[in-house]
């Protein structure tokens, strides 16, 4: 883990960029410039993909019907199709990278993207595990590099996970967050590198521990879900992990609770430093489950769902003034005073 330098960003005011490139245009990226348009903020953009067009006007429809179930202003700004990275980030304010997590790929697409876009323009990786200082080994300017993490569909949760690397400057960072912010997200500024940043390493927690159930024969991935969404997932939705368990102590607070369940952590509940292998048996069976479980729905009809009940749950939160609630409002004022 390398510390990196901190940053005053958290009071930054919040910024819409004039302009944005989007380089990669897969599940993430397409969301990113859902986003991004949705804000006003015209995008150019770059993916080889014959399908990238496509995909970016269906995630696109996704993003505006999630937006009216919000009741926000949902018009898209435009965005430009590019032959190639260079002509989509060349006049671009912000750039977000997001082709596959590959170190290599993202080494080489982030020099191009070095070479060609204007000196002062940011440039953000949607990277969910690579360290920032790895992907700037091949840098001119290394100091407009960091990591901006989201979380899927992009143009509805408001995490973003901010992370500078050895040479990302704090100019960049305080940048950063008031960037993303004015784009209606929640930065979190990470203040250390490490290894798929802060929440992933908590869902990685998760996933282990669920493959085992599967692998073990005790549960099924619908039983799985069913015990998060109906459950604990509901509690974390609003409070988080420690807040949660503030409450679970009681009158005693934290202190009492930690003190009661605390030597519970010694028992051998768990697996999660080990994971069962990945047979053909047991990816079988989980395709095979997870087939029975949503196969009935295509997954545009998946992702409108998810956006309908995350919506509801995101307004339910703003008439509380409380979580996820609160961007909205935000969104909302602003996009209101525009």
């Amino acid at each position: 883990m390398t510390e990196i330098r901190s940053s005053s960003a958290g009071s930054a005011p919040a910024e819409v960029p004039g302009s944005a490139a989007v380089v990669g245009c897969g599940v993430i990226g397409a969301a990113w410039a859902a986003r991004f348009r949705l804000h006003g903020v015209p995008v150019k953009a770059f993916d080889p993909s014959p399908d990238a067009a496509r995909i970016v006007d269906e995630v696109s429809a996704n993003a505006v019907a999630a937006w009216e179930d919000l009741g926000l202003p949902a018009e898209l700004a435009s965005i430009e199709f590019c032959d190639s990275v260079e002509e989509a980030v060349a006049e671009a304010e912000l750039v977000q990278e997001s082709v596959p997590e590959r170190l290599e790929l993202k080494q080489s697409t982030l020099a191009a993207v070095d070479a060609a876009a204007p000196a002062d323009a940011l440039i953000g990786s949607s990277t969910s595990g690579l360290l920032c200082s790895d992907m700037a080994a091949n840098l001119t300017h290394p100091e407009r590099l960091l990591v901006a993490h989201p979380f899927n569909p992009v143009y509805l949760l408001p995490l973003v996970e901010v992370v500078g690397g050895k040479a990302t400057s704090a100019e960049t960072i305080d940048r950063a967050m008031s960037t993303y912010r004015g784009l209606g997200m929640k930065p979190l500024h990470v203040k250390a590198e490490i290894d798929a940043h802060i929440a992933d390493r908590l869902l990685e927690a998760v996933w282990r521990e669920s493959l085992w159930l599967v692998n073990d024969g005790i549960a099924t991935t619908e039983e799985i879900d069913d015990a998060i969404r109906y459950g604990f997932g509901l509690r974390w939705a609003q409070m988080g992990l420690f807040e949660t368990y503030r409450i679970a102590g009681g009158e005693g607070g934290f202190g009492h609770f930690i003190r009661q369940f605390g030597p519970a952590l010694s028992w051998p509940w768990t697996k999660l430093m080990d994971v069962p292998d990945l047979t053909d048996e047991l990816v079988d069976r989980l395709e095979s489950q997870s087939d029975e479980q949503s196969g009935a729905y295509t997954v545009r009809e998946l992702e409108r769902i998810r956006d309908r009940n995350l919506a509801a749950m995101m307004l339910a939160l703003e008439t509380n003034q409380w979580g996820a609630g609160q961007t909205v409002a935000e969104m909302r004022e602003r996009l209101d005073r525009s």
